[in-house]
């Protein structure tokens, strides 16, 4: 069993004092702004809004209209244009202005209900200094988190994911939290435990369940999850699998997952595990970072 270790010294509140939202002059971002500004709002943030590209009085005007019409607190809304390659231009704002969390919105694939990250999502995300939220379908309106799904595969930041993903969803109210665990290696665990008798395979089956639920709950010890209605779940197929897959079942609008620096988290399993999670997103995707 992993030991389990919580971040100590932050304040998830103190995490968000800065939000940082990745702007194109496209027709979704006015709900981007909306979606954005609720946060905000929330979390008692500062704005960054960050565009890539030249600077014009028109798209000022345009940008300020909006602003205006989204009802930003200017005082609060820090506005930031550059000139260069997008992604280098996003992370370099974003270390620079000291931002938590960056905000960015997904595409959707022509004639398919399914969402996409491109190559400068994916880039954004592995290389961004902070927690990034990508939203798949903005509202002006803004999006009512309901459903939010964390992942508790035992990972070195699995503790800091589930903390950060219950006090964000008793902050905007949700309505119920799953937390999906994955066996490790359940295949070739389960593969031994056949060579023994039925019972004894069913038992094993039954530990290794038990195993996870513990390492979900001792977790949870340390973390208070107020009027939260939790489920945990444990599956003995890939994660990242898994997650999409439950995701799509119950309608989740929210999937939290992690990615620790130290670790080189997603050197390792980007291209195996979460290719096919960020090419069909099934649901707005915030992945947490120290």
């Amino acid at each position: 069993m992993m030991k389990i270790r919580l971040f100590k010294g932050i304040s998830f509140f103190k995490m968000y004092q800065k939000v940082a939202l990745a702007i194109a002059f496209s027709p979704r971002m006015e709900a981007l702004i909306s979606e954005t500004k609720r946060l905000v709002e929330l979390f008692g943030s500062e704005l960054i809004l960050i565009h890539i590209g030249k600077k014009t009085d028109e798209l000022e005007t345009k940008l300020d209209e909006i602003i205006v019409k989204t009802g930003l607190d200017k005082v609060k809304t820090k506005l930031i244009w550059k000139e260069g390659k997008p992604v280098k231009m996003i992370i370099q704002a974003c270390k620079e202005e000291q931002a938590d969390l960056l905000v960015a919105g997904a595409l959707k694939r022509e004639g398919f209900l399914t969402y996409y990250m491109g190559s400068v999502g994916r880039k954004i995300i592995r290389k961004a200094p902070c927690s990034v939220l990508t939203l798949i379908e903005p509202k002006v309106g803004s999006t009512i988190f309901e459903k939010i799904v964390l992942n508790g595969t035992q990972l070195e930041i699995t503790p800091h994911v589930i903390e950060v993903g219950i006090n964000f969803s008793k902050k905007i109210n949700a309505e119920q939290v799953h937390i999906l665990n994955e066996i490790k290696m359940y295949g070739l665990q389960m593969g031994t435990a056949s060579e023994d008798s039925e019972e004894e395979a069913s038992q094993t089956r039954r530990q290794l369940v038990q195993n996870e639920m513990e390492y979900v709950e001792e977790i949870m010890k340390k973390i208070d999850p107020g009027d939260l209605k939790l489920n945990i779940k444990v599956t003995g197929g890939r994660w990242a699998v898994e997650l999409a897959r439950f995701c799509e079942k119950i309608e989740a609008d929210l999937l939290v997952v992690g990615d620790d620096h130290k670790l080189n988290f997603f050197d390792r399993i980007f291209p195996h595990d979460l290719e096919d999670l960020l090419s069909t997103l099934p649901c707005n995707l915030l992945i947490v970072k120290n």
